[in-house]
């Protein structure tokens, strides 16, 4: 009995589309066409419509594709294992690239969805939400940590060297959407040892500064709030505000500091110490404030709404390194230093940038013996 010609076309087409046989395509290939042309024609209208079919040849070309690519990376790691590190690191490195300009992306979106909202709504910056302001810290801070970056890729053919640039210095290069989860630990590690270094020779600095100091009862306060940090002391509020004085003016005020000191205090918010005194101290006074913002922020959203990694960030950008603390302690030193710092005028940035040392260096040790 011979075969129908287009009842086999039919049903291979059928087939090559998804993979197996539907029920009433298997009679025209083995047997002859039991129902005219137009009834097999509706058939396969009604069973399949043109947007199955693409949907389905897709389907079968992604785990295609699949299936390909897992049996080349199983041959690369059998027969060649050293290529095959190199290769899966690479690879991996591309997906983490997808991702962070997908993230960079949605922050971006995120910004402007801010903007036009306090744009149009005619929001003051202080009624800002802390999670918007956070958004618009953050990004701002990304931007510009990319800058250097974008420059180097505009000369013809420089997109080469930035792959390899990226590959060996991410830390310096890459902004945070970009690092794997287990290089946002070791690099916030790395920039809170950085900033560690400069403890001491502000502590120092104190000490050096409260020889000038004309009134013997807050030098003597000051030498004191020294004292106890050197010797292992986590100093309470009331320790700084006993001598918040001497921080709106001379000798310790944003605008009244030595130089050296402005520079050491540079490192606890990553912002460069190679610039002119009056430019540091601009600088440093704009952050403080901004950063005094964000607290009084958390106060009105309430510190309880707060999430586990939102407690570590607050606590990393003030100066403290919350890697060993769990998250009672993060909340309570942050209640505490909300208490410090929402009792700060404007005029007392100084004493603010000085406690992201004083109150942090020594939590949550104990008193040494």
């Amino acid at each position: 009995m011979a075969l129908s010609c287009r009842g086999v076309c039919r049903g291979a087409s059928v087939i090559l589309l998804y993979g197996k046989q539907p029920v009433g395509v298997k009679a025209s290939l083995c047997t002859p066409r039991l129902a005219s042309t137009k009834s097999s024609s509706l058939w396969f209208v009604r069973h399949y419509s043109p947007s199955q079919a693409r949907r389905g040849i897709g389907q079968s070309i992604v785990s295609r594709l699949k299936w390909v690519n897992e049996k080349y990376e199983r041959f690369l790691q059998r027969r060649f294992p050293r290529f095959y590190a190199l290769y899966h690191t690479f690879m991996k490195g591309f997906v983490f690239l997808y991702k962070g300009f997908r993230l960079l992306f949605q922050d971006a979106q995120e910004v402007r969805r801010i903007m036009t909202r306090m744009f149009s709504d005619s929001v003051e910056h202080q009624n800002v939400s802390y999670r918007d302001l956070e958004k618009l810290r953050q990004v701002r801070r990304d931007l510009i940590k990319a800058i250097p970056l974008v420059i180097i890729s505009i000369p013809p053919f420089a997109n080469y060297l930035v792959f390899i640039l990226m590959y060996f210095y991410p830390r310096q290069l890459l902004i945070r959407h970009f690092w794997t989860p287990q290089q946002l630990v070791e690099f916030q590690r790395v920039y809170h040892s950085q900033r560690a270094q400069h403890h001491w020779p502000i502590v120092k600095g104190l000490e050096s500064t409260s020889t000038s100091v004309q009134d013997s009862r807050l030098k003597s306060r000051l030498m004191e709030l020294c004292s106890k940090v050197r010797h292992g002391v986590h100093p309470v509020v009331s320790d700084v505000h006993a001598v918040r004085t001497l921080f709106s003016g001379p000798p310790l005020g944003i605008k009244k500091m030595y130089a050296d000191q402005m520079r050491n205090l540079c490192p606890l918010l990553f912002l460069t110490p190679r610039l002119p005194g009056f430019w540091i101290g601009r600088r440093l006074n704009s952050h403080a404030l901004e950063l005094m913002q964000l607290d009084r922020s958390i106060v009105q959203l309430g510190l309880h709404q707060l999430n586990d990694t939102e407690l570590r960030e607050a606590c990393y950008v003030r100066g403290l390194n919350p890697e060993l603390l769990s998250p009672a302690q993060c909340r309570e030193w942050l209640t505490q230093w909300l208490q410090f710092s929402t009792h700060l005028k404007e005029s007392e940035t100084s004493l603010y940038l000085h406690c992201m040392v004083l109150l942090t260096v020594n939590y949550p040790k104990h008193p040494r013996h």
